[in-house]
């Protein structure tokens, strides 16, 4: 397993302003129909912007999370999914008010997180803190963390995988038991 992509530094830049101007055009009460398009130099054949991509949009103000939406398949290109998981994460994550502009004037970070292919994960063993996301799926009931999650949390993988039970509101050796699915993935992720 590995990631199976890289992004160049004009298409994290591109991401990172399309994030932003979401945010800013939602902050301003502003419509947006048209999402800007990848420019020209970006535009190649088989651009990964234009790959149906998973996505995370994650906020923070001074280190403490704010906001944090992202969609584990992509469903639409890449460029149009952070368009709409920057807004969303700003907007619409349940566990927050919805962002205000004078949070978003101080001490505002974003971090993108681009997904690579979820699969089964063959062994939760070989589960790695901070190189492997995780999905559970048990019961109707599911949980994810992005890779950089246990870290920010200082879980070991015994740790990692109870929380993403009880993220998924279950109880913490649910991933143990027959019948439950646990599925890992890479990202890759930079500020924004």
């Amino acid at each position: 397993m590995g990631i199976s992509f890289n992004l160049t530094d004009g298409e994290k830049n591109y991401l990172s302003r399309l994030a932003r101007m979401s945010i800013e055009a939602g902050l301003l009460g502003k419509v947006v129909d048209d999402v800007p398009a990848p420019p020209d130099a970006l535009d190649r054949p088989q651009s990964l912007l234009r790959r149906h991509l998973g996505a995370f949009v994650t906020i923070s103000i001074e280190g403490a999370l704010r906001g944090c939406i992202g969609s584990i398949v992509g469903q639409e290109p890449l460029y149009l999914n952070i368009w709409r998981m920057a807004a969303s994460a700003a907007f619409s994550d349940p566990r927050f008010p919805p962002l205000t502009l004078g949070e978003w004037r101080n001490n505002v970070e974003l971090a993108i997180s681009v997904l690579d292919e979820l699969t089964p994960c063959p062994d939760p063993e070989a589960v790695e803190v901070g190189r492997h996301g995780l999905v559970l799926q048990y019961q109707n009931r599911s949980g994810v963390f992005l890779p950089q999650v246990p870290v920010e949390q200082g879980w070991n993988r015994e740790d990692y995988l109870e929380n993403l039970c009880f993220k998924a509101g279950l109880p913490k050796s649910s991933w143990q038991q027959p019948g439950a699915r646990l599925f890992w993935f890479e990202a890759l992720v930079f500020p924004a």
